[in-house]
């Protein structure tokens, strides 16, 4: 009997469901999406329910779609967005809307965790990371200040991929690459930091019990199993947050490789062997999906999200003509920008419409186009935020160079890497090989990959990687316009300190006038 391996990303957008065989081949896979709230400026909220609806439907239509006998499944990974928190009571119900990874709401909150702990110096020193918006934590903090009769009822802070774990198995439980993304989590020692939840007075027993991401936490209910028509019994591994399962269905599990990811959220992810990061914190530090190995990573909150909000802003005629074609409407719209000379002619795109992470932990920042002209038309624009994307990547990269990481090949990951001018401008920017691999479905194959592991078809996390992540393409920097990008990537570097007090004074006017029609 062929053993098959089940892998389930809960995104932002949709929860995907991926088969692979255990050579890594793809038999299938199937996305469901659901909806995204924000009910207030910078807030960004779904519903739990919507996730675990999606994880069947998407199985149920996978096993449909592929033809695949349920009983050749042998077990389960999952992987998700980070940082969200579903909060439960005692019976194990939801109680509010989750709050998610690029919410912005918790500045205060994360103000008040850095005095309580001591300091930025003692967070680190505890955490690896820096109090953000984004993390678990202040949310905890916040609905406790807001919704006092919400945060009474809690019984559990679950991440969202644990919650559809919990679905499927019955289980409080969580892995450490996830966890690490809490502030809360002791990435060192690789355990929940007691010292952090009584410095916020958070229970202890609130949280899920963790594991290494390999490690089965629990195997399906029989009522769950006969609902998604598998057999009862398949066990569930840990999995991994979805940069760290990406990475591992991507082959980063050494040095010397790192990727690069254009999804939603912008992420630049190296292996680290120890757990050592940025000393002033500006880079993640999260436990690997690798057990006992640790990586770190820069994150920008709006790179393919830049991409995705031009196009529903204004690519309504490329839209309309992908109906006509069957081409995707970046395609139309790349296809333009192809022309542009590189540097758009000075236009230069701020990518931070959601806030920034790194390195720049600012919440109030905004998008900006600068250096605007008459000459520049829509291309023009289309190219400038292909390249803003990469230069706020590139701030992750100069922070890891100056660890001393090794970067012998960057690889392009998640739905911008289909396009090849955004990866040709990535190896200009970076002035680095930008390469790609045999496999494109994401953080739900690595996802997949573990379960393997756990189930013993594979050795170890690195040989499953070994097995069957292949290089497959390679873009090399043009050292002429690595140099003209060298020159403008300064300028992008010099608009932010120009502009974060207009922002703050930005958030105040839009805090002040807009707060009541939301």
């Amino acid at each position: 009997m062929e053993k098959v391996l089940l892998g389930i990303d809960v995104g932002t957008s949709g929860t995907k469901a991926l088969l692979i065989d255990e050579e890594g081949k793809v038999l299938g896979s199937s996305t469901f999406e659901y909806p995204l709230y924000t009910p207030f400026p910078s807030w960004s909220e779904q519903e739990p329910e919507d996730w675990w609806k999606a994880t069947k439907d998407a199985i149920i239509s996978l096993i449909n779609k592929t033809g695949v006998s349920p009983k050749e499944i042998k077990g389960i990974g999952l992987s998700g967005q980070m940082h969200g928190s579903v909060f439960l009571d005692s019976k194990g119900n939801i109680i509010r809307r989750a709050i998610l990874w690029n919410d912005q709401r918790t500045a205060k909150q994360c103000d008040e965790i850095v005095e309580r702990v001591g300091g930025v110096k003692n967070l680190l020193e505890l955490t690896l990371n820096l109090a953000l918006t984004g993390f678990t934590a202040p949310k905890i903090l916040w609905l406790r200040e807001n919704e006092p009769e919400n945060y009474s009822k809690v019984a559990k802070v679950l991440l969202p991929k644990d919650y559809v774990r919990f679905r499927l198995t019955g289980e409080y439980a969580s892995e450490v690459s996830d966890a690490s993304g809490t502030l809360l989590f002791d990435v060192k020692k690789r355990t929940w930091s007691k010292e952090m939840l009584n410095l916020l007075n958070i229970p202890e027993d609130w949280m899920p019990k963790i594991y290494e991401s390999p490690e089965i936490t629990g195997t399906l209910l029989p009522k769950v199993a006969e609902e998604l028509g598998l057999p009862a019994g398949i066990p569930v591994v840990g999995g991994g947050g979805d940069n760290a399962a990406q990475a591992v269905g991507s082959g980063i599990v050494k040095s010397g490789v790192l990727f690069v990811s254009l999804g939603t959220s912008g992420v630049i992810f190296a292996h680290l062997d120890t757990p050592e990061g940025d000393p002033d914190g500006r880079l993640h530090t999260f436990c690997h999906a690798v057990p006992g190995k640790w990586h770190t990573m820069g994150v920008m909150l709006s790179a393919g999200g830049s991409f995705r909000w031009f196009r529903d802003s204004f690519g309504e005629i490329e839209t309309e003509l992908s109906k006509w074609t069957g081409k995707d409407p970046y395609e139309f719209l790349t296809m333009e920008a192809g022309n542009v000379p590189a540097g758009s002619e000075g236009l230069i795109f701020l990518p931070y419409l959601t806030g920034e992470r790194t390195p720049h932990a600012d919440p109030m920042a905004k998008g900006v186009f600068a250096g605007i002209s008459l000459r520049h038309n829509k291309p023009y624009f289309v190219r400038s935020v292909l390249e803003g994307v990469a230069f706020g990547l590139r701030d992750s990269l100069e922070l890891m160079k100056a660890l001393g990481i090794n970067m012998r090949e960057i690889r392009a990951i998640a739905g911008g890497a289909r396009s090849p001018l955004w990866r040709q401008i990535l190896a200009d920017v970076f002035n680095t090989p930008i390469t790609t691999i045999n496999v494109t479905e994401g953080a739900a194959y690595g996802a997949a990959l573990l379960a393997g592991v756990g189930v013993g078809v594979y050795k170890s996390v690195e040989d499953a990687c070994d097995k069957v992540v292949k290089v497959v393409s390679r873009e090399e920097p043009d050292q002429e316009r690595a140099k003209l990008y060298e020159e403008l990537y300064g300028l992008y570097r010099e608009l932010y300190p120009i502009m974060k007090e207009y922002y703050r004074k930005l958030h105040i006017f839009v805090e002040r006038y807009y707060s009541n029609n939301k």
